[in-house]
């Protein structure tokens, strides 16, 4: 395989993953996640930056808090986000999961500040789910299966 594509809604930004697999997801359901996405929650894949190769204009949003930068980038375009990256997890990439060209044979695999999540939202059981954020090493460990 010589990747995985992704992109934008309008076509404008595309995207190729050089990996091997579909990465395993997670799902984060606070309360920012739940605004950005405007959806219940918001499903990424974290992928290591160099593996990530984009084509065509993004527009770039930086977003500083007490505990990390984050740097967001959209299609210049449609404003679709595709990734961020953050000061937390350097050379890593946290890609937004429904813009991978096959997003629903993802695996979700952790489920995170369900504390915040939507009531009417019944979580699978047997997926690990935290109320606030996983430990680092029990989010990595489930994302790497």
């Amino acid at each position: 395989m010589d990747g995985l594509e992704g992109g934008c809604r309008c076509g404008a930004v595309r995207y190729t993953l050089a990996l091997e697999r579909l990465p395993r997801s997670y799902a984060c359901h606070c309360h920012q996640c739940q605004r950005w996405s405007g959806s219940a929650f918001s499903q990424q894949v974290i992928v290591p930056e160099p593996a990530l190769s984009v084509r065509g204009n993004l527009t770039v949003f930086e977003l500083t808090t007490a505990e990390r930068t984050s740097i967001q980038r959209y299609c210049a375009a449609c404003h679709g986000r595709i990734y961020n990256t953050n000061t937390r997890r350097p050379g890593m990439a946290v890609v937004r999961a429904g813009t991978l060209d096959r997003s629903e044979e993802l695996e979700c695999v952790l489920h995170i500040f369900v504390a915040y999540k939507q009531r009417w939202l019944t979580l699978p059981e047997g997926v690990p789910a935290y109320p606030e954020m996983a430990p680092p090493e029990a989010m990595m460990a489930a994302l790497r299966g």
